[in-house]
């Protein structure tokens, strides 16, 4: 992946903030396995998941953290 997607941590709001750290949640899996095909052949294992789900909520959080914390969100 050479095309730069992530110019900024900065967002206008937390909703935008929270958006973000979706992508980097999602685009972290994208850049550990670039197959499209191979993530498609996974996604039905851990999508019925309840572990998986909750891990993949918790880097979402992690993220947000990290968003919120660029943003300065807490002192808001």
């Amino acid at each position: 992946m050479s095309d730069p997607w992530l110019t900024s941590l900065m967002t206008e709001t937390p909703q935008a903030g929270y958006e973000l750290a979706i992508k980097l949640s999602r685009m972290g899996v994208k850049y550990t396995q670039p197959s499209d095909e191979i993530r498609g052949k996974l996604r039905p294992v851990y999508e019925k998941d309840a572990d998986s789900l909750i891990a993949s909520s918790h880097v979402v959080a992690v993220n947000f953290q990290t968003v919120s914390v660029a943003n300065n969100y807490w002192r808001s």
